[in-house]
């Protein structure tokens, strides 16, 4: 979700993330397009495809057969769709997907309205409610969406008839909005950050006026849904719209301290107050995103950078309020925080945002997709049990086996879209520097802004040693290169042509800053720190108490039950005890390290209670990276084990 400006200069090389983008490719894209097609037997039906049919049907004859099926942001799926597309289509001729991307495109703009209009659910089942339920109808959220997959497929194909329709939407917008003066904002925020794109993508001032406006009177009136519920008296699905704190209007964004309420709506709509900060310099607005983006993750975010406590409203909850079996942590809510991290990147040159994209990447994001592309996790827990996970009242959505597809299949687009523009948050070039924040084998072209090209070369996530090449084209490379230092990196080191670069070298908030003038090929190597850590909590972390997680490099760890005799609820960590790191396995769960570490096993009684000290026997404890858990079936598995 960034402004697109490396997305065709990126080539991601073999290894992790290659397999990942063809994965994407190959698999990923043409799965979900046959899921929003209802091809996928035995999965929940999608019928995104089928809505749009209808509301063109309508359009044109003034009927359809058939009734609006779905959340009432279906349409917004499709445009995630085609967004990821449109990535793999910057990178990869493929004329069958451009084709099929194209005749979807047509097919949005049949269900257009002639004033610009756009929304399937209102067009085929409340054609007379529009903009009469802001809070729960999904409209800007759906448009927001849609304009993001506009604004992608006419920078990645050159073709612009999408973003024709979307931009008469965000016109139609405009005018109910500013010109004609409605009230109101948006229920699920979405549109605010997809209208800054929009702005750039075209050189409207008006779509960052818009933007602009829904995030000044975001609060203000913090009334505004229970007065459009008494005024218009309808609902989608029961929402409360007292709740303030659900959709974050309790008060005006500016005065907001605390990320409070749905957890995707809430990094969205931080996202979009970064990117505006960003191009207005209000200060008052950046310092209300530090406070926010602090607030998640000193207090608020799970350690495999997953976001959101409670499945009760798929929100934050209270700080320190960190469950682990019944954790919401939805895939796309980590996503959300992969787009506000890097805005604030962008705002503010500090390694911490880079660390947090990674972590909740590599872990959280990752884990939110089965390891073949074809089975996707909603709720992320750090715990599941089977027996329980799944089935029990209070543990229904953290489900222990990812399903085919979802009623609310919000999420599996999402991780398509990311994983498809991986290069606008690898690298950023921000006036005369480049910088590397994620580190993803491949070579960068930028011979426009520097003079050649720079190619990374690294077996990362897994091996900490990462070589950069730069390569002039014809003249020397003049380049201010910046390359992040994880925090837990505690010993990096980094050479210029096998020489150590200290000299030269200049490292400040998280980035170690090189300027060079290459007349002929140069290597850059990086050393990182990937000795194995054990993580501790804070002590308010109630459901962490006496218990350590277990990381290496960005990775999280965590034990599953098919490597630990089937239980690892009786295992504990020995205080002090080692932690080996096994050799790379490239058979298992797509390539892995395991880890080995000293603990051991308790027997306790099979009474419910009883008064004997359980006897224990010393055991070695089989670590997985946390994202390849859930792909061997049905299976206990716990990131957070008992150390004593």
């Amino acid at each position: 979700m960034g402004d697109l400006k490396l997305i065709g200069k990126f080539a991601v090389a073999d290894g992790f993330w290659g397999r990942y983008v063809r994965l994407v490719r190959e698999v990923v894209l043409p799965y979900q397009e046959n899921a929003l097609n209802d091809r996928i037997e035995g999965a929940e039906k999608s019928h995104c495809i089928e809505n749009f049919r209808m509301a063109a049907e309508k359009l044109r004859t003034g009927k359809c057969e058939g009734e609006f099926y779905g959340m009432v942001f279906q349409d917004s799926d499709v445009a995630k769709w085609l967004e990821g597309a449109a990535y793999s289509l910057a990178r990869h001729e493929d004329a069958g997907l451009k084709r099929r991307c194209d005749e979807i495109i047509e097919l949005i703009g049949r269900a257009q309205h002639g004033d610009g209009y756009l929304n399937t659910y209102f067009t085929v089942k409340e054609p007379d409610r529009r903009w009469t339920n802001l809070h729960e109808a999904h409209e800007l959220y759906c448009a927001g969406h849609m304009i993001e997959a506009a604004v992608a497929y006419a920078e990645c194909t050159g073709e612009t008839k999408l973003l024709e329709i979307m931009c008469r939407m965000a016109d139609h917008i405009y005018r109910h909005f500013i010109e004609e003066g409605a009230e109101g904002y948006p229920g699920h925020p979405e549109i605010e950050l997809a209208l800054m794109r929009l702005y750039r993508a075209t050189g409207q001032d008006k779509y960052r006026e818009l933007a602009l406006h829904f995030i000044d009177v975001r609060g203000v009136n913090s009334d505004y849904f229970i007065q459009e519920k008494q005024r218009n008296n309808w609902s989608v699905w029961g929402g409360h719209p007292t709740d303030k704190e659900y959709a974050q209007n309790a008060e005006p964004v500016r005065m907001q301290r605390k990320a409070v309420g749905h957890a995707v709506r809430a990094v969205y709509l931080y996202t979009g107050m970064a990117d505006a900060a960003l191009e207005t310099g209000d200060e008052s607005l950046a310092e209300a995103c530090r406070t926010l983006w602090n607030n998640i993750t000193q207090c608020r975010m799970y350690v495999t950078g997953a976001i959101g406590s409670a499945y009760e409203g798929e929100a934050f909850t209270k700080d320190y309020h960190l469950p682990n079996d019944t954790a919401y942590a939805e895939t796309c809510a980590a996503i959300g925080l992969i787009f506000f991290s890097n805005k604030m990147l962008y705002l503010e040159r500090n390694g911490r945002y880079a660390d947090v994209m990674e972590r909740a990447l590599y872990n959280c994001v990752l884990a939110g997709m089965q390891l073949d592309g074809t089975r996707f996790f909603y709720v992320n827990p750090l715990e599941a049990l089977p027996g329980i996970s799944g089935e029990a009242q209070t543990h229904r959505h953290a489900l222990p086996v990812r399903p085919k597809w979802f009623a609310c299949a919000c999420c599996p687009p999402n991780v398509a879209r990311l994983l498809s523009s991986l290069s606008e948050y690898a690298w950023h070039i921000d006036k005369d520097t480049l910088y590397s924040n994620l580190f993803v084998g491949g070579t960068l072209d930028v011979s426009e802004e520097f003079g050649g090209t720079v190619t990374l070369e690294t077996a990362y996530p897994y091996d900490g040693r990462i070589t950069y090449r730069f390569t002039p084209k014809e003249k020397a490379m003049d380049v201010r290169f910046a390359i992040r230092v994880p925090a837990w990196s505690r010993d990096t080191k980094i050479c210029v042509n096998g020489a150590p670069a200290q000299q030269e070298m200049e490292v400040r908030n998280g980035y170690a800053c090189l300027h060079g003038t290459f007349f002929e090929p140069t290597e850059v190597t990086v050393e990182l720190d990937m000795s194995v850590r054990k993580v501790y909590a804070n002590g308010r972390v109630a459901a962490n108490t006496g218990k350590a997680a277990v990381e290496r490099g960005p990775l999280v760890y965590c034990a599953e039950g098919t490597d630990n005799n089937d239980d690892v609820l009786s295992l504990y960590y020995k205080r002090g005890g080692s932690i080996a790191v096994g050799e790379y396995l490239p058979d298992k769960l797509c390539g892995i390290r395991e880890l080995y570490a000293e603990g051991y096993r308790e027997k306790g009684s099979s009474d419910l209670y009883s008064y004997e000290t359980p006897a224990a026997e010393p055991c070695r404890i089989t670590l997985i990276p946390y994202y390849t858990w859930g792909n061997r079936g049905l299976n206990q598995m716990r990131v957070w084990i008992p150390e004593k």
